[in-house]
């Protein structure tokens, strides 16, 4: 499953989605993982929370960032929970409109695997595509 919170910037999304992470170390069996773009987070995570700082590889496009999330699955079988904090911020200048094959192949992996990602965005809703309001 795929879910995306969205705002403008400064709505709280990061505090919501380190809430979610957080609360799901503590009853989730499997693994779970947060993507970001920096290390800023790393003492707001529980230390069983893998991070991963997407600023150490060449994500500069929604192929290269689903590239690296299906690296990470088939890396680990365990993994129950993929968090993604904003991924405009991770991929700039690349539309969120050119990303819904990505979202859509994301939805296919994430069933497969049965891995849910929850990805935020400063995107306010109003602005949004009109793919991404099934994922709201």
């Amino acid at each position: 499953m795929v879910n995306l919170i969205i705002g403008k910037k400064g709505t709280g999304k990061t505090k919501q989605l380190i809430d979610r992470v957080n609360a799901a170390v503590q009853i989730d069996k499997g693994h779970l993982v947060f993507i970001n773009n920096g290390q800023r987070h790393v003492y707001d995570l529980d230390h069983k929370i893998r991070l991963i700082d997407t600023s150490e590889f060449k994500i500069d496009t929604y192929q290269s960032l689903y590239g690296l999330l299906c690296g990470v699955m088939a890396q680990d079988y365990d993994i129950s929970n993929i968090f993604i904090d904003s991924i405009t911020k991770i991929i700039p200048g690349q539309d969120i409109a050119d990303a819904e094959c990505v979202f859509e192949e994301l939805e296919h992996v994430a069933a497969k695997f049965n891995v849910n990602i929850v990805i935020t965005a400063s995107i306010a809703v109003e602005d949004a595509p009109e793919y991404i309001k099934k994922y709201l």
